[in-house]
């Protein structure tokens, strides 16, 4: 029998893994710049968690999750989304006692169950920033900014933002009547699952992906005629400060996100992506309520996630080529038994004194162990024969130029540091 990944998975290899190292490395280089700690939260929780904090109504909660009993008879779901787990985290550990704003960042794998398409899988990973404890909205535009910053090292250069406000409970429930006397009159045109959500949540129905409901909804009243004064204060503020660190934005009045925990500003990251189905790579909100909903007092968060499967596709499409270095500093070849056996005690020396290094594992003849080092990408060999071993030397190359030299053997971890610093 032939084993395969499970549909909507894949395996991240040699050659492709450096990429994601980078991209995890960059993120947590931003973070700290930005004064943010990690977390790390299970990568499955109770499904009551996602049920509460992600929303019944939503296509996560409804169609996507991977839910379970496990032998405890307890209802358990593999993590959709990053946000819910963190602020579980937050209340259980009560770091809502301590000083705050709390700024954490996480990283990891997350788990949907939907149909698997360019830059979007079934485990897909996510890159990730909650802030609790200020309702100043200069702390969202902090983080807009970081998320920027994030595709600015990669060096994604068509990144953008669109934001918008989904108001407070107040203003939310006034707009919610609104949008459901607008949508009435077109209840027989609605798709099933928008028409599911008419009378439940409303405010789903402007992220339909359904083409018909997209033709109704552009009509729809907007919510930003609806928001009351605290609301447009935030609002207005967060546009002052993006305009002040000179993140460009767009306003889009349609833009609610897939979760219902959202207050105040929600926002998503989008660039081109010729033959995706869409260009968001990233996004997220305030969730003013939702540490509350979780059992903890009443304190304001806000945070991003961010799609690395749609990161990588999105320098794919641009064309950038990420700086990844994959080579060896060092490949021993080795001629005789005597010189054999000796090189694993230079291989030894050399990574105790922190470079990269290999050797031949398989009794191949000098040419192919030269080639070896070629498909190593080794910067230097070093040849070893019983002749060599007997003087206390050992020759070595330089692949780019071609440059040999005949080194002592207890002064090769230095000639290397040497030839390396220069590099």
């Amino acid at each position: 029998m032939t084993y395969r990944a499970p549909r909507g998975t894949f395996d991240v290899m040699a050659g492709e893994v450096e990429k994601w190292q980078l991209m995890e490395t960059r993120a947590r280089e931003i973070c700290r710049r930005f004064d943010y700690k990690e977390i790390r939260t299970p990568i499955f929780e109770m499904t009551e968690l996602f049920q509460r904090g992600v929303g019944e109504t939503t296509d996560i909660v409804e169609k996507e999750m991977y839910s379970f009993k496990d032998r405890g008879d307890r209802n358990i779901t593999l993590r959709p989304e990053g946000t819910a787990g963190v602020v579980r985290a937050f209340v259980q550990d009560k770091v809502f006692a301590q000083p705050q704003p709390t700024k954490w960042f996480y990283m990891g794998p997350m788990f949907r169950y939907e149909n698997p398409q360019a830059g979007r899988y079934r485990q897909f990973h996510q890159f990730g920033v909650e802030v609790f404890g200020s309702v100043d909205p200069a702390l969202d535009a902090e983080v807009i900014a970081l998320g920027m910053k994030y595709f600015e090292s990669l060096g994604i250069k068509g990144a953008r933002v669109e934001i918008n406000s989904v108001g407070d409970r107040d203003c939310r429930s006034v707009y919610r009547e609104k949008l459901i006397e607008y949508l009435e009159p077109y209840k027989d045109q609605l798709s099933k699952h928008d028409l599911s959500r008419l009378y439940r949540n409303p405010l789903r129905i402007l992220d339909s992906k359904d083409p018909r409901t997209k033709e109704i909804v552009a009509g729809a009243p907007s919510i930003l005629d609806y928001l009351n004064e605290k609301s447009e204060q935030h609002f207005q503020a967060l546009q002052k400060y993006l305009d002040l660190l000179g993140v460009p934005y767009v306003v889009n009045d349609r833009l609610v996100r897939g979760l219902d925990y959202y207050t105040l500003t929600a926002f998503e990251y989008m660039v081109d992506i010729p033959g995706a189905q869409a260009s968001t790579i990233g996004g997220g909100g305030r969730y003013n309520g939702l540490v509350e909903e979780f059992g903890g007092p009443e304190m304001p968060g806000m945070g991003f996630g961010i799609g690395l499967e749609r990161v990588l596709l999105a320098l794919t499409e641009e064309g950038v080529r990420l700086p990844v270095d994959t080579g060896i500093d060092c490949y021993i070849v080795t001629m005789g038994e005597e010189a054999k056996a000796h090189s694993l005690k230079i291989l030894q020396q050399l990574r105790m004194a922190g470079y990269s290094a290999d050797r031949d594992y398989l009794d191949r003849k000098i040419k192919a162990q030269m080639k070896a080092a070629d498909r190593a990408k080794a910067r230097f060999t070093a040849i070893l024969g019983d002749e060599e071993l007997s003087l206390g030397k050992i020759q070595v190359k330089e692949m780019a130029t071609g440059e040999q030299e005949l080194v002592e053997i207890n002064q090769l971890t230095d000639y290397l540091k040497q030839k390396l610093s220069k590099a």
